[in-house]
């Protein structure tokens, strides 16, 4: 029971993962942020194969799921580092996330809750001819802040998935202990029938 109820809080958890990550791969492709593309892209297949490893009984899938989690949760931790400029990080930096191919940000900057967005014409002398120059104004929440949320769900969500990873291949590796049935026979003296190849003569008797 016990291996049942963890698999099936890890089996869901995994399902969170992937809704949670789909949305988010969308949100950056939209907003042209490369480096959290790939970095998204992993992490769906990882959770796939965790969450085969899961209902399959294949510990090594799940070992290698929570091993994937801990690099997950500090990629999300940087994420929200980066947004926050902490130290010398800096959220104006194309190289980070966009790998110097664009100079778009979050896609979160323009069509967050509230937005407004105003093209500003003409545009400064300094602005590259293929991009427009607008102002943001009216915006509930700023758009870093809806990027450390996600992160921060995201940690959330791994956190417990590490931990549930370790309890079910825990859980995993202890029933496959106790399915063990040579081992199981051997513990109870179970001896199969022996044959023996030596031949036992019997003194035989001659009436007369």
């Amino acid at each position: 029971m016990g291996c049942c109820s963890g698999r099936c809080t890890l089996a869901f958890i995994c399902g969170m993962q992937l809704v949670s990550v789909l949305e988010r791969q969308v949100i950056d492709f939209l907003g042209y942020q490369w480096a959290p593309l790939l970095t998204n892209f992993l992490h769906i297949v990882v959770v796939i194969l965790g969450l085969f490893g899961t209902v399959q009984f294949r510990p090594r899938y799940v070992t290698g799921y929570a091993a994937w989690l801990v690099v997950w949760m500090t990629w999300n931790v940087f994420i929200i580092c980066f947004y926050l400029e902490v130290g010398d990080l800096s959220r104006d930096s194309d190289l980070v996330l966009t790998f110097n191919l664009s100079m778009h940000r979050s896609w979160w900057m323009e069509n967050g809750p509230g937005c407004r967005v105003t093209p500003i014409s003409p545009p400064p002398s300094w602005a590259p001819e293929d991009h427009r120059y607008i102002s943001i104004s009216g915006c509930l929440m700023d758009f870093q802040f809806i990027e450390v949320a996600h992160s921060s769900l995201q940690i959330l969500l791994a956190l417990m998935g590490f931990i549930y990873a370790c309890y079910v291949v825990k859980l995993i590796s202890e029933e496959e202990d106790s399915f063990d049935f040579i081992g199981g026979f051997d513990s109870y003296g179970y001896q199969g029938p022996q044959k023996t190849s030596h031949l036992q003569l019997q003194p035989m008797y001659m009436s007369k």
